[in-house]
């Protein structure tokens, strides 16, 4: 079968899931595409590049549910849950790509699916590249601790004192990674929340609420412009709902 870029890269992913990325060899991808070692560099120029375009192409992939009707709350919740399924799918390629510091790029699905939910939600257009900037860097921090480990060993620590008995946080079987995800989320939202409402006209419009949480008594609210998420920059979705992150096509 004729080389070509696209299965190139897809080759590279498999040896990655397999083996990490310090395993992946120009010649050991050949040797797995059963071609000439030095045929792979008249489609990729170096292993700096193959590995450039195997993130490329699985940021490609990413897909989630346009809830264009939602608060814009729940749709950062579900962008930042499905970009850490994408995260779990591939952890060795996804835990090299988050040290690379033109991981994201603009064209990419999940930058202007946070984008445009930013900007429906009030952010001022002068705010928006920054704020998901800043959600990116949360967001990707955290991922990372997940990825090497970090996030469990810290969870796992005694306390020096004995702590107070707390409520417990999610439901019954979800792991402290997946609780601490959800804090992290709904501190980021929180947060961002309080922002717009302080920056609000105060022109008496409602806030939208996240479906976790009510409004405050007495608290300014605000009505997030409703505008699609969706555009020329997202992948044609797949018409089958399972085909989130989770389980995006082989």
């Amino acid at each position: 079968m004729p080389l070509t870029e696209a299965g190139i890269h897809a080759a590279a992913l498999r040896l990655i899931d397999a083996d990490g990325v310090e395993a992946l060899t120009m010649r050991r991808l050949a040797t797995a595409l059963d071609a000439n070692p030095m045929s792979l560099y008249h489609h990729v120029p170096n292993r700096d590049a193959l590995l450039r375009g195997v993130a490329r192409m699985v940021g490609a992939r990413f897909r989630t549910v346009t809830l264009e009707d939602a608060p814009w709350q729940e749709r950062i919740r579900l962008l930042a849950t499905d970009f850490r399924a994408l995260a779990h799918r591939h952890p060795n390629l996804m835990a090299y790509s988050f040290g690379q510091p033109d991981f994201i790029q603009p064209e990419d699905p999940f930058w202007a699916a946070l984008t445009g939910t930013l900007d429906a939600a009030g952010v001022p257009h002068s705010e928006v590249r920054q704020v998901a900037a800043l959600l990116c860097a949360v967001v990707i921090g955290v991922l990372i601790a997940e990825l090497n480990g970090a996030l469990h060993q810290w969870s796992n620590l005694e306390p020096a004192a004995p702590a107070p008995a707390a409520g417990a946080a999610g439901p019954p079987n979800a792991g402290p990674e997946d609780r601490m995800f959800r804090l992290v989320l709904d501190t980021i939202i929180t947060g961002l929340d309080s922002r717009l409402a302080a920056d609000g006209d105060g022109q008496g419009a409602v806030r939208g609420v996240a479906p976790e949480a009510g409004p405050r008594s007495g608290e300014p609210v605000f009505v997030p412009r409703q505008q699609s998420v969706s555009g020329s920059r997202w992948p044609d979705p797949d018409p089958d709902p399972s085909c989130r992150l989770g389980a995006e096509p082989t």
